[in-house]
């Protein structure tokens, strides 16, 4: 499950283009970040995606990806052209592929590598879908089918693009779009394929074209009510509502961190679900935001906040740029589904599992010295804007470098202060099959 939304310059509050995800996977699913450079290939070449293998084109562009460290795609990445695609797990009345096609989070990758602008990604990612179709298994430890929806975005326009099996539609945003597990777009669409309508009919999920109607026609109507996309989007899209013209990165990174319910209620619970995802037991609600992103698109270096780590609540949002370059060193090796302190995903996830043993309580320890932590950020990233791009490197590896210094500090604090209201006991058990899965440290 995932949450995606989008600003336009016409909602924020400098005039820059703002996007944000929460890619929500298993919770050993760990989250990868990767700049990959722009290549030239030789005529003739072929791409081996995550299952697939596709025709590569002449000149790929430089990408960011923050993934799953097992898939070649992504959840969500951008651009050097600041192109910046979010896909999202819908489910349809369409049958899944099974075989082994191209999945969505390699749509993301291929159309972020092939093109300059939203319109074009758009196009991409319809011939794509058009000529392979989409299909094969997205889950990590299980069987995962879905189809996907996904929010594409450049610095100054953004398209809405859903899909069920080969059938799509596709509407432009206006304003401030949110996308969550769960077709949106309804009676109303800039561009669809050809069969989208008469499918419909032939199935018998309307009588004609004037009773069409896009997500209710395609929708599954139980694994959409059981992901919880409906009241999960309604959050964000408030909270986007209500600060309309105002809309900062700083507001968008708390989008992220919403929690409509009380995580007392959430940790006893087997269904539910909230933008700021947390898995309990269970098939329904074994899914985790295990990354975040932010992107701030503009004119000259747009900035990318990544948290590279599970929670946004529990995570602290890091400055990237494309001419700069990820810190690696600071990030440390690529990460896999075995614990390894030595990676930023698995040493934050101490920090993260230790605080879901009394959530409200072990967070209020640090969250305003997190809020001031990012203030911090954002105000020195915004000073170095123009500045050359070893400045800005250097600012991204000092604020993850001071994140993970500070996660440390949080880390012991939060442990000295014993749990004084338990999850759960199946709540317990899940999570305590989690970490044993990843070969996490025993807790006490």
């Amino acid at each position: 499950m995932c949450d995606t939304f989008i600003a336009l310059g016409n909602a924020t509050a400098d005039g820059s283009v703002i996007f944000g995800k929460n890619s929500d996977r298993e919770p050993n699913e760990a989250h990868q970040l990767l700049l990959i450079p722009a290549a030239d290939h030789a005529p003739g070449s072929q791409v081996k995606c995550t299952y697939r293998t596709v025709e590569q084109i002449s000149h790929t562009h430089a990408v960011l990806l923050a993934k799953p460290f097992w898939i070649w795609g992504a959840e969500m990445g951008a651009n050097e052209h600041g192109v910046v695609i979010g896909n999202e797990a819908v489910f349809t009345r369409m049958p899944y592929d099974k075989g082994d096609g191209l999945i969505g989070m390699d749509f993301i990758r291929l159309a972020l590598e092939r093109s300059t602008s939203a319109d074009e990604a758009l196009d991409v990612m319809i011939r794509l879908l058009e000529e392979y179709g989409q299909g094969g298994n997205c889950g990590f430890t299980h069987g995962f089918y879905y189809h996907n929806s996904f929010i594409l975005a450049d610095r100054a326009s953004a398209w809405v693009f859903e899909t069920a099996g080969r059938e799509w539609a596709a509407q432009r945003v206006v304003d401030v779009r949110s996308i969550s597990n769960a077709l949106t777009i309804g009676r109303e669409w800039d561009r669809a394929s050809k069969g989208l309508v008469q499918t419909a009919i032939q199935k018998g999920w309307c009588k004609s074209e004037a009773d069409f109607d896009f997500a209710r026609c395609y929708s599954d109507p139980l694994y959409t009510r059981l992901a919880d996309a409906g009241s999960r989007r309604v959050c964000t899209t408030a909270a986007m509502e209500a600060a309309k013209g105002k809309i900062t990165p700083a507001m968008a990174m708390n989008f992220l961190r919403q929690h409509a319910h009380s995580h007392e209620k959430l940790n006893a619970d087997l269904t539910g679900a909230d933008v700021c995802m947390h898995a309990a037991a269970g098939p329904v609600r074994n899914s985790q935001s295990v990354g975040s992103m932010v992107a701030q698109l503009k004119e000259g270096a747009s900035t990318y906040w990544l948290t590279g780590t599970s929670a946004p609540c529990t995570s602290v949002f890091k400055p990237v740029w494309m001419d700069s370059g990820l810190p690696e060193q600071e990030m440390g090796p690529a990460p896999t589904g075995t614990y390894d302190h030595q990676t930023l995903f698995w040493r934050h996830e101490l920090l993260h599992r230790e605080v879901l043993r009394d959530f409200s309580a072990r967070l209020a320890i640090f969250s305003t010295e997190r809020d001031a932590l990012e203030a911090q950020f954002i105000e020195q990233a915004t000073r170095l804007k123009d500045a050359d791009p070893d400045q800005r490197y250097q600012l991204s590896a000092a604020c993850f470098a001071r994140a993970t210094e500070c996660e440390a500090d949080w880390l012991t604090r939060v442990q000295t202060r014993l749990p004084q209201r338990n999850p759960a006991f199946y709540y317990r058990l899940a999570w305590k099959a989690f970490s044993r899965q990843a070969n996490m440290p025993e807790r006490g």
